[in-house]
């Protein structure tokens, strides 16, 4: 592909990244701060930004270390913090069916934001399908690398105090929520997860609601595909 395509590219997927740069620097931060006051510094920032790539599980991380925590409880609950991801891989099967070369790092970058922003989005006309969603998945990576590297270096300088800064990507996730719901033609899909998440929410409670929330839901939209579209 032409390098001109390339950028073409770049610059359409940048422009619908915004919003969770904004998310991801922040909450970069605040892990970059709290892992640096338990005793690791930018270089574990770093490494862990670029390879375990998951806010949750490296916050959970954080913890572990700090208690020495053993191999096996480090993948058990890794998998328990991570297992919404079966279902969004399960999403993406038709759009990552053609990204060739680029499907392992796709994989590995499909975080929740992401997720978000590659059902929704669209390229402009004439843009390589491909690499908008490449460069959507890697702008969002180095976001996310930089507010934790950023995060552990003034960690290592000043106080800071990230309580309630989680809030920052639940707020984004409403506006992406509305966002879809303005241009989505139906708003059956939406209305079934909104209902099947207050029901698993009611049922397992705040901390256990979410995974049996993801499998009804896959199960039902599954079941209604064919009327759905």
């Amino acid at each position: 592909m032409e390098k001109n395509q390339v950028l073409k590219a770049l610059k359409d997927a940048f422009p619908h990244t915004i919003p969770i740069m904004l998310g991801y620097l922040l909450m970069g931060m605040a892990f970059g701060v709290l892992l640096e006051k338990n005793g690791y510094g930018y270089i574990w920032a770093f490494f862990m930004a670029v390879f375990i790539y998951a806010g949750a599980t490296q916050f959970v991380a954080v913890g572990l270390l700090a208690v020495g925590a053993g191999l096996w409880s480090v993948f058990v609950v890794s998998l328990m913090v991570n297992a919404r991801q079966v279902f969004y891989g399960i999403g993406m099967l038709g759009k990552f069916d053609k990204m060739g070369k680029k499907l392992p790092y796709m994989i590995h970058s499909l975080t929740d934001e992401t997720f978000a922003l590659l059902s929704l989005k669209k390229p402009s006309s004439g843009v390589d399908e491909g690499y908008f969603m490449f460069f959507i998945a890697l702008l969002n990576h180095i976001y996310w690398v930089i507010g934790c590297v950023g995060g552990a270096l003034i960690g290592a300088r000043v106080g800071f105090d990230a309580r309630g800064i989680d809030f920052v990507m639940t707020a984004i996730f409403i506006v992406i929520f509305i966002d879809q719901w303005k241009h989505a033609p139906k708003h059956t899909p939406a209305m079934i997860g909104i209902a099947v998440s207050l029901l698993c929410l009611v049922v397992f409670g705040s901390a256990h609601f979410l995974l049996p929330a993801l499998m009804i839901m896959t199960g039902l939209l599954g079941l209604l595909k064919n009327t759905l579209e």
